[in-house]
C-alpha cells in the first residue's frame, strides 16, 4: 500500500486593475456549487483538465467563467500554495495563483446557476466573507508572496 497522496491542482486567475483610487481585484460571489458557496472569490479558477497544463487551466477558465480571452503570456505566477487538512485525501491540494493585468473582452459572469455576483474591489479592502484560502493570498498582493506557501494543517 503507498502513502502517497493524490494531490486535486487548480489555477486561480486574480484579475487586477489600477485605478486613481489605487489597486482593484475583479471577484465574484460563489452560490450553487456545493463548494465554499456565498463567499467572494477569486473571479475565475478551477480544477486541471486531463492533459492540460495550469497556463492551460487558468485560459481556459477565464473564458468559462468570465467570457475574456487571455493570453498565457499575460499570466504572471503569483504563488503556489499547498493546501492540506490532515490525511483527508480530497483535501491535498495544490493551488496556482495568477495575476492578470491584460485580456481581451469585458468580463461579465458566464455560469449564472455558480455565479450570484461579479464585483471590483480595492485590494486593501477586501470584502467579508472570502473564501479562507484565496484570502491569505489577497491580503498579500500588495506586499509579495513566497514563491510557495502552506495553508491548512497536516
Amino acid at each position: 500500500m503507498s502513502d502517497r497522496v493524490p494531490l486535486v491542482a487548480a489555477a486561480y486567475v486574480m484579475l487586477l486593475r489600477s485605478t486613481q483610487h489605487g489597486e482593484q481585484v475583479l471577484l465574484q460571489l460563489r452560490r450553487g456549487t456545493g463548494y465554499y458557496d456565498e463567499p467572494w472569490a477569486c473571479a475565475a479558477a478551477g480544477h486541471l483538465e486531463a492533459g492540460e497544463s495550469l497556463l492551460e487551466t487558468a485560459v481556459r477558465e477565464a473564458a468559462e467563467e468570465l467570457g475574456i480571452v487571455v493570453a498565457s503570456d499575460d499570466l504572471e505566477p503569483v504563488t503556489a500554495m499547498h493546501r492540506r487538512n490532515g490525511t483527508d485525501a480530497i483535501e491535498q491540494r495544490l493551488d496556482a495563483f495568477f495575476a492578470l493585468r491584460r485580456w481581451s473582452g469585458t468580463p461579465s459572469i458566464q455560469e449564472t446557476e455558480k455565479c450570484a455576483a461579479l464585483r471590483w474591489f480595492p485590494v486593501n479592502d477586501l470584502p467579508v466573507p472570502v473564501v479562507p484560502h484565496e484570502l491569505a493570498v489577497l491580503e498579500q498582493l500588495g506586499v509579495g508572496l513566497p514563491a510557495v506557501v502552506m495553508y491548512g494543517s497536516n
